[in-house]
């Protein structure tokens, strides 16, 4: 498999939102080559990562690639680095008709480009590829800190998030 190989097809991103980023940034699907170009240094933002060594990044793409139609990994390159990342992950459904339900997950922007509107943007391609995937919904976790921030992306409070971990009890940083 090529390191260019994209998780999904770019075009399920949509025109608009695409062409909306500031000059110099590019949103596009996750590739098998994007592990040297800064992909956890970007996730790092967002939380711990842990020692994460290239193959292991290309063992988890090849897994997500052959679970066709449920990830979608997207990124946002700057000067052939990536500064953006979120995810939308399809849950299909026996409800609403055998509906899909979109799961927003990782949304990081790196520190130095916070503040440029890129975390919205990427919000909207992944409502993007949602709507395109036939998805009824699309719903995420957030903690209060970042309430205000989805609530600005048009996301509103629907009820409460329970957890249930497996892992010994971290600080909030190490704990996802």
């Amino acid at each position: 498999m090529s390191n260019s190989q994209p998780l999904f097809s770019a075009s399920l991103i949509s025109q608009d939102v695409s062409r909306s980023f500031p000059h110099g940034f590019t949103i596009r699907p996750l590739e098998r080559g994007d592990y040297s170009k800064g992909f956890f240094d970007c996730l790092s933002v967002l939380t711990w990562i842990g020692d994460v060594s290239e193959a292991d990044f290309i063992e988890r793409y090849d897994e997500m690639a052959e679970a066709k139609g449920t990830y979608y990994f997207t990124v946002i390159e700057h000067e052939n680095r990536i500064v953006g990342t979120g995810a939308l992950i399809v849950e299909k459904k026996f409800i609403h008709q055998r509906g899909r339900c979109g799961h927003i997950e990782e949304i990081s922007v790196t520190k130095e480009h916070q503040g440029k509107g890129l975390g919205l943007k990427m919000i909207q391609a992944l409502d993007s590829l949602a709507v395109n995937l036939g998805c009824y919904k699309n719903i995420l976790n957030c903690g209060p800190r970042n309430e205000p921030f989805y609530v600005k992306c048009g996301y509103g409070n629907s009820g409460i998030e329970m957890s249930h971990y497996f892992e010994e009890e971290r600080d909030d940083y190490h704990r996802g």
